[in-house]
């Protein structure tokens, strides 16, 4: 098992702003939403100022969310954000992993997989205050889960079905949106917004609120009436709590330079001679590794 060596480069990785630049540059409009690095207006979803969170306190900045009543789930499905986790930010690891690194202290990593694949580490998980031991495994593995704070079936509702895809995937990957949690917990809050779901954790439900405020008003997503009275009176409590910034994925080794090489799929990858492929190679992608253990193509 690999320790995350303390002398090693590390840079910083925010999935939002790269993955959102790119779809800006693709030409997208004010009524059809970019990806995650522009705002284009009040009903575009996105930020054009990289995410205008963390200015001022949480509560002021509630006064910019629009309430309106839910719309149908009709429609939704995990794949409209992408599927699964994605490599956004384009350093060899996938948005879980990065996530686990950011958040997990002593974390251990397999090897061959250029610190990219956390195997153990501990959690001070904020919903509960408990502390936690995480184990990669198939039976341990969903100790720590990695909760999307605004659900994404919550922004389905609320805003996200007029998103393009590039959107959605960038939101489902974006750091001020992730946090890893106990499992147990994450799954009982499911896709609860403030009116229905808190951290059992009193004392971390402003931090907690003010980051699903920070993700609304940076997406331009709305809230209910109901939603929005329970997060009024979380942040009543705390009028100074601030709106979280914008956040990049915790410090990350940096990985080997691409040299172009790109793959469609595991067949082009085995033409090539370049089976298996690991995390980091040139030419990886997380759709590669069907099982999650940092190999890609091994059959």
């Amino acid at each position: 098992m690999h320790v995350r060596p303390a002398s090693r480069p590390r840079r910083l990785a925010s999935a939002v702003l790269a993955f959102g630049l790119a779809s800006t540059l693709a030409g997208c409009v004010d009524d059809d939403p970019a990806g995650s690095g522009g705002r284009a207006g009040a009903t575009s979803g996105v930020p054009a100022d990289g995410v205008q969170a963390g200015r001022g306190s949480a509560l002021e900045a509630l006064d910019e969310l629009e309430v309106k009543g839910r719309a149908p789930r009709t429609g939704y499905d995990r794949d409209l954000f992408g599927s699964g986790w994605v490599d956004t930010d384009r350093n060899g690891c996938d948005t879980r992993n990065d996530v686990l690194a950011r958040d997990l202290t002593g974390e251990t990593f397999r090897p061959g997989t250029r610190n990219c694949v956390v195997l153990t580490g501990t959690l001070a998980d904020p919903y509960s205050g408990r502390t936690i031991s995480f184990q990669r495994g198939q039976d341990t593995s969903d100790d720590v889960q990695v909760d999307h704070v605004v659900a994404l079936s919550d922004a389905w509702q609320k805003g996200a079905q007029q998103w393009d895809g590039a959107t959605r995937t960038a939101f489902a990957n974006d750091p001020l949106n992730l946090l890893a949690v106990d499992g147990p917990l994450n799954m009982q809050k499911g896709d609860g917004d403030a009116a229905t779901w808190l951290p059992p954790d009193t004392g971390y439900r402003c931090a907690y609120v003010a980051r699903q405020v920070a993700v609304k008003v940076a997406y331009g997503l709305w809230a209910t009436p109901a939603e929005r009275d329970a997060m009024s009176g979380v942040l009543a409590r705390c009028p100074d709590e601030p709106l979280p910034a914008a956040t990049a994925v915790a410090d990350q080794p940096e990985t080997a330079p691409s040299d172009g090489a790109s793959y469609a799929d595991c067949g082009a990858v085995r033409a090539a001679g370049a089976a298996p492929i690991h995390v980091g190679d040139p030419g990886w992608r997380p759709s590669f590794d069907g099982d999650g253990d940092g190999i890609g193509c091994e059959g």
